[in-house]
């Protein structure tokens, strides 16, 4: 493929260089390798679950210790409430009246308006309804309900339908009544458990457009939260770079061009957020979802992290142990097998290869430390009630098999093991993550290094009229952490609240 010199000056103001590329119009050309998916991983064999006694225990050594690490919070928060409001724009340009189409044939217009006044939103909605001189119980009386969803969704009221997700409001405070949006959820939610010396950082995703409107929630919010929690807050902001975006192609894998003759890049997915994620400097990292949060079930929620950070805490202070030991000198083969089966034993990792497989002590040795010296993570994970989304596996890559979370498109489900595999699995990846990005002497990883390219995916999607291909890049939490140490741990299914319609606020945990 050439390339014109204003199309690799273009390349180049994007932060992308030629190699990078390539690389994407190979990917284009032979696509992505279904994941070698051998065994889900269950409770017992490659999920740990612990008693009501042992993580009371691991809740207690997190709360005990957690003053001596610096922690962060990191929220994608960039997902706009589109899709939430598929189903309202599409009663919005379909409805008419009650005699032409009831509203009982919009099922999930019909729960909301039946629900209406359980939304928390819903004196907001009253409030901006009478500023423009309608009643909402008019509107009830009348049946003119398309009135009443146009002042959700549009700019005529509350605007939810061109608004991030964390603007909405999701939830009232059960002790002050007080109106909560996804936005303040969070800062509520790193008070009970991801503070350290008085002190709660939180990191948010968003688009560059919406930043004003963020900064504007910080500063009307930050002193009401120090004020309630004693705590002092940073929360910063990032975009997902331009340099993460990917190339778009033609059916014929050749580089498309916009209307002026630009070439056309789109973002790559949230595993670009791994460029933002590198970026924080802290021990400890909690990664939840901008809208997975919980009213009813909150303090389940924040016990439940504290368990997975507990994990965490004692999973590096294994291998701080094991590295201190790997840099004594005089070793034997005996401590060096010992060595490898408390690697196997504490940090999930299963496909060690044999002393006698290196040419010396000092070899194997080497080997030893830089398999564990590694970015952690550890993953709560929840029963499988049939919700969509990844799933914990093991998984054969390079050769060896390691615990992966792999979502259904990368597997073959087509292929009769695959699919008795698919059936088999017991559990689901719900976003629950507390991750260190340090070593064992506290040096920031190259978060880069870990990444399995190969994890990615070709989407189909259209653009000015005409077919086209995109690619996303391994997932966050898929291929992005693919060559990290991996810690499954079973949650509760209450610690899994997320709001992707509008109507999910009307279930028991956000009420």
């Amino acid at each position: 493929m050439e390339f014109s010199s204003e199309d690799l000056k273009q390349i180049k103001r994007q932060g992308l260089t030629m190699e990078e590329i390539s690389r994407q119009l190979e990917d284009f050309t032979h696509g992505f390798p279904f994941m070698s998916v051998v065994k889900p991983a269950t409770v017992g064999d490659g999920i740990k679950k612990y008693d009501a006694e042992q993580t009371a225990d691991l809740v207690k050594f997190y709360d005990d210790n957690k003053d001596g690490y610096s922690i962060t919070k990191f929220v994608p928060a960039s997902g706009a409430a589109t899709r939430m409001m598929k189903d309202f724009y599409s009663f919005l340009s379909e409805y008419n009246d009650e005699k032409s189409t009831p509203v009982s044939e919009f099922k999930t217009i019909k729960q909301a308006i039946d629900n209406i006044d359980k939304f928390a939103f819903y004196d907001l909605l009253v409030n901006v309804m009478n500023d423009k001189g309608i009643a909402l119980d008019d509107c009830l009386k009348k049946k003119n309900y398309k009135t009443i969803i146009e002042f959700i969704v549009t700019d005529k009221g509350l605007n939810y339908g061109k608004s991030p997700k964390a603007w909405i409001t999701f939830h009232k405070d059960s002790q002050d009544k007080h109106l909560m949006t996804a936005f303040e959820q969070h800062l509520k939610e790193a008070a009970e458990y991801a503070s350290s010396n008085k002190n709660a950082d939180i990191h948010f995703t968003v688009t560059e457009e919406h930043l004003p409107g963020f900064e504007k929630l910080k500063k009307e919010l930050l002193p009401v939260y120090e004020n309630k929690y004693g705590l002092k807050y940073n929360i910063t902001f990032s975009f997902q770079e331009h340099s993460t975006d990917t190339i778009a192609v033609d059916t014929e894998n050749n580089p498309i061009h916009d209307a002026d003759g630009h070439l056309v890049f789109r973002p790559a997915g949230h595993g670009s957020l791994i460029t933002n994620l590198d970026k924080i400097d802290s021990d400890i990292i909690f990664i939840k979802n901008i809208d997975n949060i919980s009213s009813c079930y909150a303090n389940d929620t924040a016990y439940n992290k504290k368990l997975l950070a507990g994990v965490l805490i004692q999973t590096k202070q294994k291998i701080t142990s094991l590295m201190t030991k790997l840099k004594q000198r005089g070793l034997t083969k005996q401590d060096l097998v010992n060595i490898a089966r408390n690697i196997t034993k504490h940090l999930n990792i299963t496909d060690i290869q044999d002393h006698t497989k290196f040419p010396t002590l000092t070899a194997y040795k080497q080997y030893l430390r830089e398999l564990i010296n590694k970015p952690v993570r550890v993953c709560g994970m929840v029963r499988n009630t049939g919700e969509p989304g990844g799933g914990p596996y093991f998984v054969i890559r390079d050769g060896e098999t390691s615990l992966q979370i792999v979502e259904t498109a990368q597997m073959c489900n087509s292929d009769e093991k695959i699919k008795k595999i698919i059936a088999s699995s017991t559990h689901f990846n719900p976003v629950d993550l507390v991750v260190s990005t340090k070593d064992w002497q506290q040096n920031k990883f190259k978060l880069s290094r870990f990444i399995d390219y190969q994890a990615g995916f070709i989407t189909e999607k259209s653009f000015e009229g005409h077919p086209i291909k995109a690619m996303e890049r391994p997932g966050l939490w898929n291929g992005a952490m693919a060559k990290w140490i991996t810690i499954f741990v079973e949650v509760p299914l209450e610690t899994f609240s997320p709001v992707k319609t509008l109507n999910d606020l009307l279930k028991k945990e956000h009420q």
